[in-house]
């Protein structure tokens, strides 16, 4: 049997209408979304393994912010602002790396320590006396979970600690012993040519498996069921069928899969999925682990990003099972891909008359309720007009 974490059910009357179409393409409700929605809620930037060592960094650049993470000499991960504070330059270029002992700005060679503070200015004598830590990197909110790296643009923010946000699902996570992951293939990006919302309204509903996602249904269609959002959190879980296998990945990755034995047995055949709002998921299979996520670069485009995660010491047939599984992913990821274009394109439509959501589909309506809940605007089913849209969509934050 597959276990239900929480409470989930479904209200008898509940509105099925989704978001406006409005919201889609409204350019200055994409300015609300990047500072209500954004930067001050948790985002995923990688994982304690993509960081072992002093001086290995990560960054990040989303949403017109950059990050920095950084693992210093105490072996302290930390996340800062990528930006000098002489002219605002990035620190470090690259996207991942490792620096010996500091980080120098390559525009004049402001020199940082790996915990930010200033270690000096190029030609110091052309300034006055700089505050070591007054001049330091700005840090920026951040915190370890199960290994991966959580960060916040946004000092403080309307979400509880990740800790806190995430203990109804930690004690089932904890089983997959994943703090101990390592990298399998790097941080991947794509661009999808959609708005952000309607990547994530694809994600946060299993009513389309059986139609659009082939090999999924094949692998697990009829064991799949999903949690809504319930105080930012989400979970859709399904165990495989031994005896699937019509698609060639599925038969494959049923045949090669080993048993995993330090898995409690309801997990051992178990694909999860966690949502975190806002636009954050973790999927979880016996041999490993992922995280992926989606940012705006503008109202009609998205930039996907996320990595794969495997065990240390995984056995040949462990490998074979994450390739095989990706394959799987793979497919479905560019299916969904293709469903976000066609359900976003009809936005632009004056036919388009809103939503109307399946018992099936009440995930996409209770992330839709947590983006009211930070942007009342949505709220409005007529769009406001665009030179109007922050300050009225003020007054109704300060009315709730």
């Amino acid at each position: 049997m597959n276990p239900h974490l929480r409470d989930v059910a479904i209200p008898n009357d509940w509105d099925r209408r989704g978001l406006p179409g409005w919201s889609y393409h409204s350019n200055a409700l994409l300015e609300l979304e990047k500072e209500y929605v954004f930067r001050n809620h948790w985002q995923i930037a990688g994982h304690v393994s993509d960081v072992p060592n002093a001086g290995d960094y990560l960054t990040m650049d989303v949403i017109g912010e950059r990050a920095l993470i950084v693992r210093g000499k105490d072996g302290v991960v930390r996340a800062f602002n990528n930006m000098c504070r002489h002219r605002g330059s990035r620190v470090v270029a690259d996207s991942q790396g490792t620096c010996k002992n500091a980080l120098v700005c390559p525009f004049h060679g402001w020199v940082y320590n790996l915990d930010g503070t200033l270690r000096g200015a190029a030609r110091p004598r052309s300034f006055p006396e700089l505050d070591k830590t007054e001049f330091g990197l700005m840090p920026l909110d951040l915190e370890i979970w199960m290994g991966f790296i959580f960060i916040r643009f946004r000092n403080g923010g309307p979400q509880p600690s990740v800790a806190e946000l995430l203990k109804p699902i930690e004690a089932e996570i904890a089983n997959y012993r994943v703090a101990d992951m390592v990298p399998s293939w790097g941080t991947w990006t794509q661009k999808s040519p959609v708005n952000w919302k309607s990547v994530r309204d694809v994600d946060n509903e299993g009513y389309h498996v059986a139609m659009a996602h082939p090999a999924l249904q094949d692998l697990y269609g009829a064991t799949y069921f999903d949690e809504p959002f319930i105080n930012g959190v989400s979970r859709s879980f399904a165990t495989y069928n031994p005896h699937a296998g019509r698609r060639w990945s599925v038969g494959q990755y049923i045949k090669i899969a080993p048993e995993p034995t330090h898995l409690p047995e309801h997990l051992r055949k178990a694909w999860i999925y966690y949502g975190i709002f806002p636009n954050n998921a973790l999927s979880i299979m016996p041999e490993s682990v992922q995280f992926y996520q989606e940012f705006p670069l503008s109202t009609g485009e998205t930039l996907l990003r996320g990595a794969i995660y495997r065990y240390k010491d995984e056995t040949r047939k462990q490998a074979a099972a994450r390739y095989l599984a990706y394959r799987i992913d793979r497919d479905t990821m560019n299916e969904d891909v293709q469903l976000s274009v066609w359900s976003n394109e009809s936005m632009l439509s004056e036919a388009f008359g809103g939503f109307y959501l399946s018992d099936l589909e009440y995930g996409v309506r209770t992330h839709h309720d947590h983006l009211r809940s930070q942007v009342p605007v949505l709220n409005l089913e007529t769009a406001p007009e665009e030179k109007d849209m922050w300050g009225l969509n003020d007054a109704l934050r300060s009315r709730g």
